[in-house]
């Protein structure tokens, strides 16, 4: 089995910056692209960055320039720097990563979740 865990979240103000952290463990032969998604009260969970085995990144709109994701692959660990943070970027955030385990074909894995929140 895959288990992501995430770190990092927290309360923080209008203007600062924080940095999530997930890492992937059990029985993986290869980390695929891995990403970052985040689900506000009330709306859809939306797509804030991933980056693939190779370092390419993509991102939201409404974080670039701001956010930064990047990778350890020898971790299995993908991070998300946050900076210049604004009320709208409150969410809970989920890392994701596409996983080739031992016993299975690359499938999705999902984090449990954790809580950002900018005050203004």
């Amino acid at each position: 089995q895959v288990q992501l865990v995430e770190s990092g979240g927290g309360l923080v103000q209008a203007g600062g910056s924080l940095r999530l952290s997930c890492a992937a463990s059990g029985s993986i032969v290869r980390v695929n692209t891995m990403g970052w998604y985040r689900q506000a009260p009330g709306k859809q969970r939306e797509l804030v960055a991933t980056i693939s085995s190779g370092a390419i990144t993509n991102y939201a709109d409404s974080v670039k320039g701001r956010f930064t994701i990047s990778r350890d692959n020898a971790r299995n660990t993908v991070y998300l720097q946050m900076n210049r943070l604004e009320p709208e970027d409150t969410a809970v955030y989920y890392c994701n990563a596409d996983i080739k385990t031992i016993f299975s074909v690359p499938s999705l894995y999902w984090g449990q979740g954790t809580q950002v929140t900018v005050s203004s």
